[in-house]
């Protein structure tokens, strides 16, 4: 897949300012500072399209990524960030919630977690909830390139151990510094449009 055009076209927070295009949609989760704005950027080949920051916790809205005009891939709110309060969490999970309850058109949750460490407790309850709705997931281990060679199986076996994935869900090594992954994830994404054009 060659990335032609990609924008930000739909900031909501609730199920009326969704698009009504019928577009096919894949979800990005995963906790504050894990990467999911450099993963966009990375993959959709724009420098600044998500915008990075030191600050964790700085998306709070659903952000609809139109891509080649063919597809969306929406960034949610991060989770596990301490410093957001429940009130605010309690928020974000509503508006994921109700994204998840009936949009038809998603065909794909990226659950984006750190290579560098064991899946957290925020992690598990995700892969969890995302199970409850029955979602198909795709975990997208980040930041491979700060992991040397000998720890990668290791790490590799801690995090499938860990989310004990179900049938049908699989795991993606990532870095948004040496690329490795993109092509990965494309082919991914182009397979499952083209499979349910078919």
């Amino acid at each position: 897949m060659i990335i032609k055009k990609a924008n930000l076209d739909v900031i909501a927070t609730r199920r009326s300012q969704y698009p009504d295009d019928g577009k096919y949609e894949f979800l990005l989760v995963g906790r504050s500072n894990v990467g999911k704005s450099s993963f966009i950027n990375t993959i959709l080949s724009r420098k600044n399209l998500a915008h990075t920051s030191s600050k964790p916790g700085k998306t709070q809205t659903l952000n609809f990524y139109n891509v080649n005009d063919s597809f969306y891939i929406i960034d949610v709110p991060g989770y596990g960030y301490a410093s957001t309060d429940k009130k605010t969490q309690a928020k974000f999970g509503k508006m994921i919630e109700e994204y998840l309850e009936k949009r038809t058109q998603l065909r794909r949750v990226f659950m984006l977690i750190d290579f560098r460490m064991k899946p957290t407790e925020d992690d598990l309850l995700m892969y969890n909830f995302l199970k409850y709705y029955n979602l198909p997931v795709t975990v997208i281990a980040t930041k491979a390139d700060k992991i040397s060679g000998g720890k990668k199986q290791k790490n590799l076996k801690m995090i499938l151990e860990t989310l004990d994935l179900v049938i049908g869900d699989d795991l993606i090594v990532f870095s948004s510094v040496t690329k490795f992954g993109v092509d990965e994830v494309l082919s991914k994404i182009d397979s499952l449009i083209k499979e349910e054009i078919i």
